[in-house]
C-alpha cells in the first residue's frame, strides 16, 4: 500500500531540501533521494588527517542573499577564500604574476579582452532573467553561439583564448556549445560576468566552515524522518487528483510533487502519462556541463611562501584554473584544480591513476615540483556520478531559449519544478537552487490552499 501525504519532493539537494523546509510547517512532506546522502551537487570529503574539503559547490558571494541567510540561520560561519599574493597566468611557456581578476597580458591583448568583456556585459545588462526570450534581439542572440560572438568581437587569438577559459570556468562547457542568449542570461542572473569570475566582491569570495555538504546535512537534520535516502525514483503516475511515485523500495502518493532535479535526471524517470512533449524536448536539449574537481593535500600551503595566492589561469595540461582551498585552522594546505569542458570529457574515461598524475603535473608546471608529491589526493568526476552526470549546471545551446524557454518553470499537472536550472537569479549556483525552491513551494501552497490533508 502506498504511503500518502500532501507533497512529495524528489531530490534532496539544496533545492529539494529548501522546498521541503518551506512546506513542512503546514503539510505532510516526504523527500525522496536516490543517493545514500543528501546535498546533490554539494559533497564534503574528509582527508585521513581530518581536514575537509568540498568536492562539489563550495562558494558564496555578494548578492547571494538567500544562501547567506540560510548559512546564518543554521549557525554556520563563512571565511574568505585565500586571495593574498600574486596570481599566475600562462603566457606561452612563461608564467606571469598579476593581481585582481584580469591577468597580466600585453597591452593590445588587454584592450581587446576588455572590449569583449564590456560588450558582453552591456548586452547582458539588458536581459530580463524572468523571460530572456522577450528581448528584442533574443532570436538573433539565441541563434548565435558564444564562439561566434568571440570571433565577431575579438581580434587577437590570446584575448579570445582568455575569454574561452573564463567561459569554461563558469559553464564547464565550450563556447561553441553555448547559446549567446543563454550566456547573457546566466551572467545577468548572477549579477554580471565579472562578478561570476571574481574572488573579492565576486562569486568566489567566501567559503563555509564545515562545507556546503555540512549545510545540506543540517537542512536534512531539520526534516528528520521526512527524508528517505537510497530510493531512486523509477516512475511517477499523475492526474488531476495527484501523484503516485514508485521507487525501488516502495510507493508514495501525494496531492502535489516537486521535481528538484537536473533535467537529465528528470528524463531518467518514467512518467505516466508521458511528459508533455515540450517539456521532454526542453530537457533533452539541456545537457549538463562537464567538470572534474580535484584537490591535492600538502603538508603546508607552500606556494604562499613564494608570495603566491594559489590562483592560476591557463596552465598546461588538463587543469585550466586553480585556487588555494585551505581552510583557516586546518592542519594542511589544499590546492584545488578544475578540469572542465572538453578536457573533462577527454579525461573522464581515463584510468584514475593516470588522471591524478596528469592533474599533479599541471599543478607542478605552475607551482613547482613540490606539487607532484601531495600527502593525499581527492577528486570528484561529476560527469560519471550516476545521479548527476555533469556539473555545474545544465546549459542551453543555440535556439533553445527562444523555442522552449517559456516551458522551463511551468508546472505540468500536479507536478512543479525546482532545481537551480529553473532559477531566475543565481542560475547554476546554490543561490539559484534556493530561489527555485522558494518559487516552487509558493506554487504548491497556493495550489493546496494552505490546508493540510486530514
Amino acid at each position: 500500500m502506498a504511503q500518502s501525504g500532501d507533497v512529495i519532493v524528489i531530490g534532496a539537494g539544496f533545492s529539494g531540501l529548501e522546498a521541503a523546509r518551506r512546506l513542512a510547517d503546514r503539510f505532510e512532506v516526504t523527500v525522496i533521494e536516490a543517493r545514500e546522502r543528501v546535498g546533490g551537487r554539494a559533497l564534503l570529503h574528509r582527508f585521513p588527517n581530518g581536514d575537509e574539503t568540498d568536492l562539489g559547490g563550495q562558494w558564496v558571494g555578494p548578492g547571494q542573499d538567500r544562501l547567506q541567510a540560510l548559512i546564518e540561520a543554521l549557525g554556520a560561519k563563512t571565511y574568505p577564500l585565500w586571495n593574498e599574493g600574486d596570481h599566475l597566468v600562462a603566457a606561452g611557456k612563461r608564467l606571469k604574476r598579476y593581481r585582481g581578476t584580469i591577468p597580466a597580458l600585453p597591452v593590445h591583448v588587454l584592450l581587446d579582452l576588455d572590449r569583449m568583456l564590456k560588450r558582453f556585459e552591456t548586452m547582458a545588462a539588458g536581459i530580463d532573467p524572468d523571460a530572456p526570450w522577450k528581448h528584442e534581439k533574443a532570436l538573433a542572440w539565441d541563434r548565435m553561439s558564444v564562439a561566434e560572438f568571440m570571433n565577431r568581437t575579438g581580434f587577437t587569438a590570446r584575448a579570445k583564448e582568455m575569454f574561452r577559459i573564463g567561459i569554461g570556468a563558469v559553464f564547464c562547457a565550450e563556447p561553441h556549445e553555448l547559446s549567446l542568449l543563454h550566456a547573457l542570461f546566466y551572467a545577468r542572473a548572477g549579477g554580471s560576468l565579472n562578478r561570476l569570475l571574481s574572488v573579492e566582491g565576486g562569486a568566489q569570495q567566501d567559503r563555509v566552515h564545515g562545507g556546503m555538504g555540512g549545510i545540506a546535512r543540517a537542512m536534512a537534520d531539520g526534516l528528520g524522518e521526512r527524508v528517505r535516502l537510497g530510493e531512486p525514483v523509477r516512475s511517477v503516475a499523475w492526474n488531476h487528483e495527484g501523484v503516485r511515485v514508485r521507487t525501488e523500495a516502495g510507493e508514495y502518493a501525494a496531492r502535489r510533487a516537486i521535481l528538484a532535479l537536473p533535467p537529465n535526471q528528470g528524463l531518467a524517470i518514467r512518467f505516466e502519462p508521458a511528459l508533455p512533449s515540450t517539456r521532454d524536448a526542453l530537457w533533452r536539449r539541456m545537457p549538463a556541463g562537464a567538470c572534474i574537481k580535484c584537490v591535492a593535500q600538502y603538508e603546508t600551503a607552500f606556494w604562499r611562501d613564494e608570495g603566491l595566492s594559489g590562483q592560476s589561469v591557463g596552465g598546461p595540461g588538463p587543469v585550466s584554473v586553480t585556487f588555494d582551498n585551505t581552510e583557516p585552522g586546518a592542519k594542511s594546505g589544499l590546492l584545488l584544480g578544475f578540469v572542465e569542458g572538453d578536457a573533462a570529457r577527454d579525461w573522464s574515461p581515463a584510468d584514475p591513476d593516470d588522471r591524478r598524475r596528469a592533474v599533479l603535473k599541471s599543478f607542478a608546471a605552475v607551482f613547482g615540483d613540490r606539487a607532484l608529491s601531495p600527502v593525499a589526493y581527492a577528486e570528484q568526476d561529476w560527469t560519471a556520478e550516476e545521479f548527476t552526470r555533469g556539473c555545474y549546471a545544465a546549459f542551453m545551446g543555440p535556439g533553445v531559449w527562444t523555442s522552449l524557454g517559456p516551458e522551463l518553470r511551468r508546472p505540468f499537472g500536479p507536478i512543479h519544478v525546482a532545481g537551480t536550472e529553473t532559477a531566475r537569479s543565481g542560475y547554476g549556483y546554490f543561490e539559484g537552487a534556493l530561489e527555485a525552491a522558494e518559487r516552487a513551494a509558493s506554487e504548491v501552497r497556493i495550489a493546496l490552499g494552505g490546508r493540510r490533508q486530514r
